[in-house]
């Protein structure tokens, strides 16, 4: 779709066409009947471009409740950030007068910042702020669209931005895909990270969004701190908070509820045990923020292995920052021997976990054998560099 062509799909025909293809079942496995579907009735360039948006929204709805009312791209769709972890960034802003949105694609961070600060949303490409303009009246009606300022604008190129610190602040979400495939360094993304340097120095408060799975070494330049956030227990992004915007070294969220741990000055001395009556799994946020052993203090816990990052305590302490298990038993890793625990007690369903272990769920599952009523939750994993396996309830 390009620009010309989505200006159509706004128009009373193009909504018509929309709404035919609304009520369809809508999926890319059907796209070629629909499409010649639509074609009887609509221009074939805005029956497809009907089409790719009922079946955008439809994958849409996990990321945006009003996905039914906005429009996208596929490749924007694809690096567009849930409207809740999108509304947690936002509440950085708040102090700020003003906030512009660099690369605002189809507008998903820009609403999230406009309901906190008056937002100037750039992007250099006419589609996407087309997209972005429409999905800011179609959720957020005049009110928010009044707070918005849209500007076509290279990155590369001198911001047009005239306002000074302390009043302003920027977020920077550089594509981190190119022909719907990903970009792993930063080096790499478009524009490339390093482009901050010159913004900062007009502009100290700055958030960036990047890929949760960068290397940290790359970022060893940067004075900010580093927030790995996971929504409902996925991993899903990491930020960067420059200047004002900083508030640790290393930070761990996890939504909804915003549960947070920060790195503390000293990393704490965690003791090495065996499996005791509980074994818990951090979220994969602690995991990627190094703040494993600074959960454990938190627990009283151990871990059962230097490089593993399961924990155990003799005692319950609930948290929404990792997931607990009761331990049942716990032994060395043998075939024979697991097996015959698992009839001994009738167990015939289990679920496992790994960490550490170069075993295959579903192939161990296949070797037990398993028959009974009972079930339990079967944990393979490593004692101080030993594979061994912790049953569950």
């Amino acid at each position: 779709m390009d620009l010309a062509v989505f200006r159509q799909l706004l128009s009373p025909l193009g909504q018509e066409a929309l709404r035919t293809a609304l009520a369809s079942p809508r999926c890319e496995a059907d796209f070629l009947s629909h499409f010649q579907t639509l074609c009887r009735r609509f221009p074939p360039e805005l029956a497809r471009a009907a089409l790719e948006t009922a079946i955008l929204r439809g994958e849409a709805v996990a990321k945006f409740p009003a996905a039914e009312r906005m429009y996208f791209t596929r490749q924007a769709l694809e690096q567009a950030s849930s409207q809740a972890v999108a509304a947690y960034r936002a509440g950085r802003y708040r102090p700020f007068e003003r906030v512009a949105d660099l690369g605002c694609s189809i507008g998903g961070d820009t609403l999230a910042l406009a309901a906190v600060a008056p937002t100037l949303a750039l992007d250099r490409d006419p589609l996407r702020l087309a997209m972005a303009q429409a999905n800011l009246w179609a959720v957020g009606g005049q009110a928010a669209a009044e707070g918005v300022l849209f500007v076509q604008a290279d990155l590369l190129a001198p911001l047009p931005l005239s306002a000074a610190p302390p009043q302003s602040a920027l977020f920077f979400d550089p594509a981190r895909r190119a022909e719907h495939r990903r970009l792993f360094s930063v080096r790499q993304y478009q524009p490339p990270l390093d482009i901050v340097h010159e913004w900062r120095r007009r502009f100290a408060a700055l958030g960036v969004k990047i890929s949760p799975g960068v290397d940290l070494a790359e970022l060893s330049s940067y004075d900010c701190e580093v927030e790995f956030i996971s929504l409902r227990g996925e991993l899903k992004e990491a930020v960067l908070w420059f200047g004002p915007l900083k508030t640790a070294v290393r930070r761990a969220t996890l939504l909804p509820g915003a549960h947070t741990l920060v790195s503390p000055p000293d990393e704490p001395a965690v003791a090495l045990a065996e499996p005791r009556a509980w074994l818990y799994e951090p979220d994969p946020a602690i995991l990627r923020a190094g703040l494993v052993k600074t959960l454990a203090a938190q627990l009283d816990a151990a871990q059962l292995d230097p490089q593993i990052a399961y924990l155990t305590a003799d005692t319950l302490t609930p948290t929404p920052l990792a997931r607990a298990w009761a331990v049942e038993d716990w032994f060395p890793f043998g075939l024979k021997r697991l097996r015959a625990y698992l009839r001994q007690r009738a167990i015939g369903r289990v679920v496992v976990k790994k960490r550490g272990s170069p075993l295959e769920p579903d192939a161990l599952i296949h070797a037990l054998r398993l028959s009974g009523e009972q079930e339990r939750t079967l944990v393979l994993t490593q004692l101080r560099g030993k594979p061994i396996v912790v049953i569950c309830r």
